[in-house]
């Protein structure tokens, strides 16, 4: 067996840190609440246990390690791990339904035997990214992890599950390079946390967005300021769970896969990066549930370019993470 990468204990740091770090949020929240009893136990359960699953994919050791399994038993590994969050909350607290659990187990089976059952090739890699949008979009999450605590969403399980599990079937199963015939290579990281060169690229590249998103929203009537904007504390947290849940998975779909393949299929990055930041911004026509929100769309375009203007000259998609990051966190903190 090769040797193991030295960033295991990096992942197992990590992972205590945060373990611990959700089990006091989870406290807390509980007693802000009043919640008690299986069906609050039940649900930060399902969350711990989701935790070490979504961040595996970031941390080179685990990939090195899993890869070695193989492929079908690496894909039946990734299915297992999807289905275990919904039956810790849904079986303690009383909320568990085969019809999800069968649902649940043909998305995250699809996933993630994807790249065993089909060949890699470029209509492959369309349709399976066109598959994970149209299930993120849909809203089959709300109808499958249903809370078992008032006014308190866990669909967000699903979409967690959805991310890694593609995320592993493109980098441990499908593989980094090409496979010949000219299909494209996959050049995207699913890395937590950007290096000093890709922190500065993707503030650079926020500063760029802001005059145009600026305009962008005036003229489209979208600049409504909060009467009283998020405090530092908030703002710091929403910035860090936009950076490794929202933009981390947007970015590493767009700009680490859909970007460069686009580009490699047509022989243009600059066609790469338009059609991107305009599949981007469709992609936002349901915000807010107000199809067709045609307005926020040409925004989320106009930010998916330079989006994907970091990404390129920040040597990866951490940096396009950064931008996103900073221009969702600016968003929520100041207007509504």
């Amino acid at each position: 067996m090769t040797a193991m990468p030295k960033s295991g204990g990096r992942f197992q740091a990590v992972l205590g840190t945060g373990w611990l770090l959700l089990g006091l949020a989870a406290w807390l929240y509980a007693r802000a609440k009043n919640l008690a009893g299986p069906a609050a136990f039940a649900v930060g359960a399902a969350f711990l246990a989701e935790f070490p699953c979504y961040i595996s994919a970031g941390f080179d050791a685990v990939r090195h390690r899993l890869a070695s399994l193989g492929k079908i038993r690496l894909a039946a590994l990734m299915l297992a791990s999807a289905l275990a969050p919904y039956l810790i909350s849904s079986e303690a607290a009383g909320s568990f339904d085969v019809r999800a659990l069968l649902l649940l187990a043909a998305i995250a089976g699809v996933a993630a035997f994807w790249y065993v059952l089909l060949p890699v090739c470029a209509w492959t890699d369309a349709a399976l990214l066109i598959l994970l949008a149209a299930t993120l979009l849909s809203g089959v999450f709300d109808r499958i992890y249903i809370s078992p605590l008032p006014k308190l969403s866990i669909s967000i399980l699903g979409h967690l599950m959805l991310i890694r599990t593609a995320a592993w079937a493109v980098l441990g199963i499908r593989g980094a390079g090409p496979n010949g015939g000219g299909i494209a290579a996959v050049e995207a990281r699913f890395n937590f946390w950007p290096d000093a060169q890709q922190w500065l690229t993707g503030l650079r590249y926020f500063a760029a967005l802001l005059p145009a998103a600026g305009v962008a929203l005036w003229s489209l009537g979208l600049a409504r300021l909060r009467p009283h904007p998020l405090n530092a504390g908030l703002a710091l947290a929403t910035f860090f769970g936009i950076l490794w849940v929202v933009a981390l998975s947007e970015e590493f779909f767009f700009r680490g896969l859909l970007q460069p393949w686009i580009a490699a299929w047509t022989g243009s990055s600059r066609a790469g990066l338009l059609a991107t930041s305009l599949l981007f911004g469709s992609a936002h026509l349901a915000f807010q549930h107000r199809f067709p929100n045609w307005r926020f769309a040409i925004v989320a375009a106009i930010a998916g370019y330079f989006y994907g203007l970091a990404s390129q000259r920040g040597r990866g998609v951490q940096a396009s993470m950064v931008t996103h990051a900073l221009t969702v966190t600016l968003w929520r903190v100041f207007f509504q």
